[in-house]
Formats: C-alpha cells, sequence, structure tokens
C-alpha cells in the first residue's frame, strides 16, 4: 500500500534536517566555534536547502517557519555535535552515513514537494537536487570557503540528480513510498561508494587526450 506524503514526507524531511544539522555542528567542531557558531551552522546546514525549495516553490511560508520541529531538530543535530567528540573512525562512519542519508532524504522531499506544486519532472529534479546540497552549499559560503559541491569531492551533486530522477519518475507513476525508498537508497549508496573508492567526476584537464603524433596532450 502506498501511504500518502504528509506523515511520509515530513519524517524523511525531519531525518535529512537532523542529519545535516549534525553535519554542520561537525564543520563548528572543526572551526573551534562557540555554542553560538554550532547552533548558526546547524541551523543554516539542516534547514538552508529545505528554505531554498520552499523559497522558490512560493507556496506559501517555508515550513521550517510553520513546522516548529524543523527548528527544534536543527538545533538538537547542533547541540549533538556540541556534545560529542565526533572523532576517531567510528564518528567519521557516522558522520558519513548521516551525511549520505540527508542528501537522499533530501533529494527526495524536494523532487515530491516540486511535484505536489504542480511543477514539471525538469524543475522537480532541479528542486531535488537544490534540496540536498543547499544546506551544504550555504553553509560554506557563510564560513568563507569553496562550496565543496563545485569540484574537487567525489560524487555528491551526482548522487542527488539520480535519487531525485528516481523519486520523480516514481511518483509520477504513482508510487510515492517506494519513490521515496528507493531514492533514498540509491542515493545514500552512491555516495557512501564514492567517498569509498574516490570517484569524482573528471575536471577539464582530465579530458585532455594525448598528441598520437607528437606525445604531447593536446590544447
Amino acid at each position: 500500500m502506498d501511504i500518502g506524503p504528509g506523515p511520509l514526507f515530513d519524517a524523511v524531511d525531519l531525518t535529512g534536517v537532523l542529519a545535516n544539522a549534525i553535519l554542520g555542528g561537525a564543520v563548528a567542531r572543526e572551526l573551534k566555534l562557540d555554542p553560538v557558531g554550532f547552533v548558526v551552522l546547524g541551523i543554516v546546514s539542516g534547514l538552508g536547502g529545505g528554505l531554498l525549495r520552499d523559497t522558490l516553490l512560493q507556496v506559501g511560508f517555508p515550513v521550517a517557519f510553520t513546522n516548529s520541529a524543523y527548528l527544534v531538530f536543527a538545533i538538537a543535530g547542533a547541540a549533538i555535535a556540541f556534545a560529542l567528540p565526533l572523532k576517531g573512525r567510528f564518528a567519521r562512519r557516522g558522520l558519513l552515513f548521516a551525511d549520505s542519508l540527508a542528501l537522499g532524504c533530501w533529494a527526495a522531499t524536494g523532487a515530491a514537494k516540486a511535484l505536489g506544486a504542480g511543477l514539471g519532472w525538469l524543475p522537480a529534479i532541479l528542486l531535488g537536487v537544490l534540496t540536498a546540497v543547499g544546506g551544504g552549499m550555504i553553509r560554506d559560503i557563510v564560513i568563507g570557503r569553496l562550496p565543496v559541491i563545485f569540484g574537487g569531492n567525489t560524487l555528491y551533486a551526482t548522487g542527488a540528480l539520480v535519487g531525485s530522477v528516481e523519486m520523480t519518475a516514481l511518483v509520477s507513476l504513482g508510487h510515492s513510498t517506494w519513490g521515496m525508498a528507493v531514492s533514498i537508497v540509491s542515493t545514500s549508496a552512491i555516495s557512501i561508494l564514492a567517498r569509498w573508492r574516490g570517484w569524482v567526476l573528471p575536471a577539464p584537464d582530465d579530458l585532455r587526450r594525448p598528441n598520437r603524433r607528437s606525445g604531447r596532450e593536446d590544447r
């Protein structure tokens, strides 16, 4: 049976908020910030993507402003990162899992909400990706560094793109529950495998081929 988008959507969206808020707190710990810094980066990281999504959709106030659970979960994630050292192999694996889970959750909910607002499949995919990577992108800008999704990182936005496409396709076929499950699992799997194997998208210099006659690279 395919359940409605309400409770399922909220549960998945809040899971992404908590996971990414912990990641924002982890960045605050890395930068040795005070509790205010933890809360700010937790909120920015946990709610940034959803705020961008809801603002662009223009279907009312962003859900983070109308449902207090969103702010509670974001602050809770920052508090977890502040209270726990987040060091060692198990902590790193936990952060990787949280990051991958948040990516899958938001790719799914971003695409689903866009479709629910009456948008077509291409804007839905775009908003799925934006929801997934937006919080981390804003967080990186706040702390003054180039957003990692712009290059040099493992397949992050690519995983969100795959999950958004899957969610859009399955919701269009009337299978929102399966869309959530497939999108979250596949996006998380792509992200984890890419980190493990070091998969990255090619840079322009990587695409240059050696000149067969001269033995030098084409320019």
